[in-house]
């Protein structure tokens, strides 16, 4: 018996030891290796010297991007996120039906999360946002003047959130999920006491979602704040015009391999992890409020 025993944790240990040894070398390791350079000055050439608090001192008193960085950051999650999740459900919605290619629309709303926040699909939005692009024609055939999006920081940062909105698929499909979930006979029967199509999203079907709902929005929101690719391809690098699109994580990067300065990039990541565990608390705290659990009994 000791010797099945053995080799049951042999197997298993065997079938989670990558996972196990990925965690501990390509997460673990390099978040403490990240916590301490966070209190060093570290240009990634030369031995890091220990200067304790200081990079958290500079960040929060004399370092005016920074503060501007976390603005633009808390715009593009809140206004993105909602809008990214309003329009999963939306199209989730719609594809919630018979069909017989419904299998082909779902992959192709899909497609867009897979390559939403590659190089080329970035590229291809500077392209179709310029001055002479598909958006500013659009414009003009509505009778309105084109707008100069490389130039407005406020257009500039519409145009990052406009790629995350696009980006929906993945909560789409988690949303879909979630409305097969939903018995029809809750809508029959309040379709037998008269309730109109409004009604029912917002007293059966809302309510019903409203766990996928709480899931989305954090997932959403960790994915946000961990945005760079769009923001680096679209403004160059530079977090450009006037600082209009340097979300946290692209003037992060410009700290760490730009101006070489590793140990106020650490001190940086630190930050953001803070400022994600608050607000994935806040959305837990509130969730008691508003997210309704059958097994509980509803809240």
């Amino acid at each position: 018996m000791k010797s099945l025993s053995l080799k049951n944790n042999l197997i298993g240990y065997t079938f989670i030891g990558p996972f196990v040894i990925g965690f501990l070398l390509f997460t673990l390791v390099p978040a403490l290796a990240s916590l301490y350079f966070s209190v060093t000055d570290y240009d990634l050439l030369s031995t890091p010297s220990f200067i304790g608090m200081e990079n958290y001192t500079e960040m929060f008193t004399n370092d005016s991007k920074f503060f501007a960085s976390l603005k633009v950051t808390f715009l593009y999650v809140f206004i993105g996120v909602p809008l990214r999740l309003a329009f999963a459900l939306f199209v989730a919605m719609i594809l919630n039906t018979a069909s017989k290619a419904i299998g082909l629309y779902r992959t192709v709303y899909y497609l867009p999360s897979i390559i939403g926040g590659s190089v080329a699909v970035s590229i291809m939005w500077r392209n179709l946002y310029g001055d002479e692009g598909v958006i500013n024609h659009f414009l003009n055939m509505l009778g309105l003047d084109s707008v100069r999006w490389f130039a407005e920081p406020a257009a500039a940062l519409w145009m990052l959130i406009t790629l995350s909105v696009w980006q929906f698929g993945s909560s789409m499909l988690i949303f879909l999920a979630g409305l097969k979930n939903i018995p029809g006979e809750l809508y029959e029967a309040a379709g037998v006491d008269g309730a109109g199509p409004v009604i029912r999203f917002f007293k059966i079907t809302l309510p019903m979602l409203s766990p996928i709902i709480l899931f989305n929005t954090i997932m959403q929101t960790i994915g946000a704040f961990m945005t760079f690719v769009p923001a680096y391809i679209i403004s160059k690098g530079e977090g450009g015009p006037l600082d209009g699109t340097l979300l946290y994580s692209l003037y992060l990067f410009r700290q760490a391999f730009v101006y070489f300065d590793m140990g106020y990039a650490s001190a940086m990541a630190w930050i953001m992890l803070i400022i994600i565990a608050i607000l994935t608390g806040l959305l837990f705290w509130t969730s008691k409020r508003w997210v309704h659990y059958e097994s509980k009994g509803g809240h």
